[in-house]
Order: C-alpha cells, then sequence, then structure tokens
C-alpha cells in the first residue's frame, strides 16, 4: 500500500475532519502518500484529485462541515459512473480508499469494490446513529449536544408561558437523536420513527397532566416519524384548543458547529485504524467501536441493516416523564 486516498460523502457531520486528519497524518507517518477527494463520488469521478500533506489538515480538528467538500452523485449509481471512478484511482496509482460517510456511501463502495476490486475501509459518518456494526458514527453526539441546549432553551420559555412546544430534530430513519436529546431534557414525549406513533396515549397524557395542573410540555419529535411534528401541532391544538402549543424545527443547525471532544476523539480513532487497515492488506470492512474498541466489520453486512433503537431507552421515557 503506497498511496491512498480520502473522502466525505452524503450528509456532513461534525468530526469529519478529525477523521480526515488522522487518515493523513497517520499515512504519512506510515510513508503512504495521501491525496484528497472534493465533493466524495462526484469528486472521484470527476478528478477532484489533489494530494495532501500534514499541513493541509493542520487547524481543522475543531471544525465542523468538512474541508473535503460533500455532495450527492448520481452518476455513481450507474454502472458507467463506477467504472469512471475506478479509472480515476487508477490514474493516479491509488492503492486504497478511506470512504468517510453513512449507509448510502457505503452501499456505494460496496458496488465499487464488487464490480473493480478497489481496496475500501469505511468509517461511519453520520449524524443519524443509524449504522450497524458500530455503537458510535461521527457527529451524533454534537448533534444530540445541540439539540439538548435548544430544547433547554425553549423549556425555559414554555414555563414561562405554561405552553406546550413540540420539537423536531432530524432523524428521517432513525430516532436516535429524538430519544437521547428527549431523555437529557426530560420530554414528556417522545415520537421515533422506529415506532407507529399512538396519537391517542399523546392525547391521554396531556389531559391527565392537565387535570393534575401540569402545563408545561415538551413533545420530542423525529423528523422520520410515521405520524410528523406538524400533524401533531394540528391534532393537539383541535383536541385543547385553550392551550399555547406551538412548533419549532431545529433542522440543520444540528449538523453544524464545532465538534465536541468525543466526536473529536473517536473519529481520530477511525481514521487512524482505518489507515492501519489498509496498511495490513484489509478490505471492504468498516472500522467501528463497539464496548470502547475499534472494530471491523464486513461493509456487506454494515449495509444489510440499520441500528436498532434502544427498547429500553423507550420505556424510559415513559417511565421518567410520568
Amino acid at each position: 500500500m503506497k498511496r491512498i486516498a480520502v473522502l466525505t460523502s452524503g450528509g456532513d457531520a461534525p468530526g469529519m475532519n478529525a477523521a480526515v486528519r488522522a487518515v493523513v497524518r497517520t499515512a504519512i507517518y506510515h510513508n503512504i502518500e495521501v491525496y484528497g477527494i472534493r465533493y466524495g463520488y462526484k469528486g472521484l469521478i470527476e478528478d477532484d484529485i489533489f494530494p495532501m500533506r500534514s499541513r493541509d489538515v493542520a487547524n481543522i480538528i475543531q471544525l465542523g462541515g468538512t474541508m473535503l467538500k460533500t455532495a450527492r452523485s448520481k452518476e455513481f449509481m450507474t454502472v458507467e459512473g463506477r467504472a469512471l471512478a475506478a479509472e480515476q484511482l487508477k490514474k493516479h496509482n491509488i492503492d486504497g480508499l478511506v470512504i468517510i460517510g453513512g449507509d448510502g456511501s457505503f452501499k456505494g463502495a460496496c458496488k465499487l469494490y464488487a464490480e473493480h476490486q478497489v481496496p475500501i475501509i469505511g468509517i461511519p459518518g453520520t449524524i443519524d446513529k443509524d449504522i450497524s456494526g458500530t455503537d458510535y458514527t461521527i457527529g451524533f453526539d454534537t448533534a444530540v449536544n445541540t439539540a439538548v441546549e435548544a430544547i433547554d432553551k425553549i423549556r425555559d420559555t414554555a414555563a414561562a408561558h405554561d405552553r406546550l412546544f413540540i420539537i423536531e430534530v432530524m432523524g428521517r430513519d432513525a430516532g436516535y437523536i429524538a430519544l437521547n436529546s428527549g431523555i437529557a431534557t426530560g420530554a414528556e414525549s417522545v415520537l421515533v420513527p422506529e415506532r407507529i406513533t399512538n396519537v391517542e396515549r399523546v392525547l391521554n397524557m396531556i389531559d391527565y397532566d392537565q387535570k393534575r395542573k401540569k402545563n408545561v410540555h415538551i413533545i420530542v419529535v423525529a423528523e422520520g416519524d410515521d405520524f410528523g411534528a406538524e400533524a401533531l401541532t394540528h391534532v393537539l391544538q383541535n383536541k385543547f384548543p385553550e392551550m399555547e402549543i406551538r412548533h419549532s424545527v431545529l433542522g440543520h443547525m444540528q449538523r453544524g458547529g464545532s465538534p465536541s471532544y468525543y466526536d473529536r476523539v473517536q473519529a481520530s480513532r477511525l481514521g487512524y485504524h482505518a489507515v492501519l487497515a489498509l496498511k495490513e492488506g484489509k478490505s471492504q470492512l468498516m472500522a467501528g467501536i463497539i464496548n470502547n474498541e475499534v472494530k471491523l466489520s464486513p461493509l456487506d453486512e454494515v449495509v444489510k441493516k440499520h441500528q436498532s433503537i434502544d427498547d429500553d431507552l423507550l420505556d424510559m421515557v415513559k417511565i421518567l416523564s410520568s
């Protein structure tokens, strides 16, 4: 392994820069040339590839986003697009590839390997924490902390006015941000896409709380919940017209910001071990963290299933909010 490349793909996540930095400096330490690929698979196809040196990743560990940029690529979804991507790697004599991204990025990586045998190590970079084969994904910790800070501030207003707030957080297919931020902020209800929303239970809870003079409510809803925050707002307004009900969407603020110390450290660990795996001739694996140890899992198995929601945490919400 004389020359490797690194790219970030899919949605950006705080901590991606820490992983890129670790990949570059670990490779250089082991006398491996390292190249950066801008704009993910799109940049790979378009030959937006450049050599990276240690100084290129100086002063980026504390920055959110990704210095390599990221983009979606419809062309890479085609056989012809992946053939062109493989051709670009061969042109630059690149022996291995580190891909930092989520489920969609890894599915593309599996096809690239199957069709062109490009050695690949994946690093899970997604705020949704929906990747199997790992307890941790880059950006999740920062995203939850961002959501918690925002919900805490909203609760102050809710308490001042005796209001009910429905707060939508990110998580189209996974409710881990909603679940963890809801528990951390003492939310009265948490609704996630992994479970069918029991609207009647929510209505009964609010009715019960009103009878015991509890007038402040925080309901955290993942954006992918089957019922939806906006629809729930309308239902509650019709059911409780005397209540002040507000709907707040946190949106993309959860993706940005300086990564937490935890995201910086764990992303660095994964970048370091990804390079070591390529150096040892390993391929078609994802570097993840299980029980605080770095483990390598087959990429084709990782993409077959999502990280399941924690039933114990869901039970905790019901008990602790009573």
